[in-house]
């Protein structure tokens, strides 16, 4: 098991951990809708807390998260002030699109999935067979299906004992996570499609169990391949309601100026 996710045994600690990633996504999506632009000051503590319905605690831990993030500046006895995030999602962290992240993810997730068949341990296995019925409901489980998915790939880079990969394909994971736009787009993706997500997994288990790099490659990669094609298709969906919405607006425009003549 992933030692970083030992942690998560605690119910408590998992529901905390939500918690203010929730309030970090929603001051984030304020601040991208323009409620609060850049150089401006967040309302107070105990005004989000209100707004929110959270404690004052959660807001705190997750403005902290925000500044780690590089989207916030706490000053100590002025409040948290909101900083141009248009060049970085956080430090050191490119910002990326669904697409450019997807085949990233791709290329070295289906590296890793090679690197790992071969030397990959039992336990890792019972790891990746658990978290696969996390994922689909069939065990009880206070992770969400998106944490156990994260956990089921970061612990096949784990399973590498190559420090350099573990390192990459986390970043990736995180630059996923603190993206609001990316967060939206993988969710309505990955709801619409769940269970091709679970064969997909289901595949890689398997070649990772027969200990075949070939296979595990191959399945990462189809896992990959299918979601590039879903962003595809959500991505066309969403320019024709863009164009389906101006369409109707120049309609009703025109029809109220004939009215007016």
């Amino acid at each position: 098991m992933l030692h970083w996710y030992r942690k998560f045994n605690s119910g408590v600690y998992m529901a905390e951990q939500r918690l203010y990633h929730t309030v970090a996504n929603k001051i984030l999506e304020l601040i991208d809708a323009g409620a609060f632009p850049p150089g401006s000051r967040l309302p107070g503590e105990r005004d989000l807390a209100e707004k929110f319905g959270v404690s004052r605690v959660a807001v705190r831990e997750a403005e902290i998260s925000l500044q780690a993030q590089g989207r916030l500046e706490i000053k100590v006895g002025s409040g948290a002030y909101v900083l141009d995030g248009s060049e970085y999602l956080s430090h050191n962290l490119p910002k990326v699109g669904p697409f450019e992240l997807t085949e990233a993810r791709a290329l070295f997730e289906a590296e890793s999935a090679a690197l790992a068949a071969p030397i990959i341990k039992d336990e890792a296995i019972a790891e990746l067979e658990r978290l696969i019925k996390v994922m689909t409901g069939e065990e009880p489980s206070d992770m969400t299906a998106e944490e156990a998915d994260e956990a089921f790939h970061l612990t096949i880079a784990e399973a590498t004992n190559n420090a350099a990969i573990i390192f990459v394909i986390g970043s990736m994971w995180k630059m996923r996570k603190e993206a609001v736009q990316l967060q939206t787009v993988y969710r309505s993706v990955c709801s619409k499609d769940s269970s091709h997500r679970s064969d997909e997994h289901n595949d890689i288990l398997v070649a990772l169990k027969n200990r075949d790099s070939s296979a595990a490659r191959s399945a990462m990669r189809s896992h990959f391949t299918r979601m590039i094609e879903a962003l595809l298709i959500a991505s066309e969906e969403e320019a024709y309601q863009e164009v389906k919405k101006r369409t109707s607006e120049s309609r009703s425009r025109f029809l109220l100026t004939t009215q007016l003549d």
